[in-house]
């Protein structure tokens, strides 16, 4: 690309599944913040997946899978249960409106 060219700018959703067009996008977004807490929860308190094994009684492989953002044996359920495992409380709100069709959803008819 050269100087003179210009970039066009898009801006997302907010949900980069969905903005690729990922017909789940809403279950694995909901899922990416609950791991990414996890994490923090982790890092914050410097636990290691073994620490956090011994703490919560999750085996310590879930903790690898989810720091590794491998996430397809979860459901939304569980990664609630384990942030609640780690003593923090999850509060959830939704909000329902009419689904935007995205130009290439569009394409496809």
């Amino acid at each position: 690309m050269s100087v003179d060219e210009e970039l066009e700018v898009v801006h997302g959703s907010g949900n980069v599944f969905r903005d690729f067009g990922d017909p789940g996008a809403d279950v694995l977004q909901a899922k990416a913040i609950l791991a990414a807490r996890i994490i923090g929860i982790l890092d914050d308190e410097q636990l290691s997946t073994r620490g956090a094994q011994a703490r919560t009684g999750v085996d310590q492989a879930d903790f690898c899978r989810i720091r590794n953002a491998k996430l397809e044996r979860f459901t939304i359920d569980r990664l609630m249960g384990i942030v609640h495992l780690l003593g923090r409380q999850v509060d959830v709100q939704i909000s329902v409106r009419p689904r935007v069709r995205t130009p290439e959803a569009r394409a496809r008819g």
